[in-house]
């Protein structure tokens, strides 16, 4: 037996994976900058024009529940449809097969060509992955789709609902717990903070230049909570 028809050694990729579950990371983290930035700019508002604490709590909860039930229904919906896509593409390359394998076997080879192997190269690897499983090597390659890893819809859901969730929480808590005269320099304060943290994460997700990255995300919030405390002061002061 030569070395190239010796079997394969089962190993385990470190790296399978890694690009979902970076972008599952990202989405969780800018959930997360989107729950900070709208409660806080929601309670920082309210907060301009009245001091009720259970007003402040209740706007507060509001608008946790309202963001987080917004993003996981769009959430749902949007990767629902992504995933109806991708099943209906998998059914047409599994009809496509079934009736015309010697086509779709060429074309496999043709795609292979284009990313450079060599004609013998390329006929040799189509026939190894279609005799292993040729849906996988046609939905692979053809259809960028990995027959196994569909994306859920419910996970994704939740994912949102959670990460929009915990970033809710942070100017909620701080609106509420300090004394009346401290609520707001808190809030604004921890806010940026916060916004720092996760504008610096997602860039170097992104491998960006957290610099602009943190900028951005300060700023955005930091307009965000200027806007509804000037219209929230002025609400408050009409009567």
């Amino acid at each position: 037996m030569t070395a190239d028809d010796a079997p394969p050694h089962p190993t385990h990729d470190p790296h399978e994976g890694l690009g979902a579950r970076l972008n599952w990371l990202r989405a969780g983290v800018l959930g997360a900058n989107d729950g900070i930035v709208s409660t806080a700019g929601l309670v920082v508002g309210v907060a301009g024009a009245t001091d009720t604490k259970s007003t402040l709590l209740a706007s507060g909860i509001a608008g946790l529940l309202a963001g987080s039930l917004s993003m996981a229904s769009g959430e749902y919906v949007s990767v629902s449809t992504q995933r109806d896509t991708e099943r209906a593409a998998l059914a047409l390359e599994r009809k496509e097969l079934a009736e015309t394998p010697e086509a779709e076997f060429e074309e496999l080879v043709g795609l292979y060509r284009r990313e450079g192997l060599s004609a013998t190269t390329a006929r040799r690897v189509a026939e190894e992955l279609t005799a292993a499983d040729a849906l996988a090597a046609h939905a692979k390659t053809e259809l960028g789709i990995n027959p196994e890893e569909l994306a859920n819809p419910w996970s994704a859901a939740l994912a949102s609902f959670v990460a929009f969730s915990v970033g809710a929480l942070l100017p909620l808590l701080a609106i509420v717990l300090p004394p009346q005269d401290w609520r707001v320099p808190v809030t604004v304060v921890s806010v940026l903070l916060a916004l720092v943290v996760t504008g610096y994460v997602s860039a170097r997700l992104g491998r960006a230049t957290p610099g602009r990255a943190i900028l951005r995300n300060v700023a955005g919030g930091a307009l965000a909570m200027g806007i509804t405390y000037v219209v929230g002061t002025f609400i408050g002061n009409v009567d």
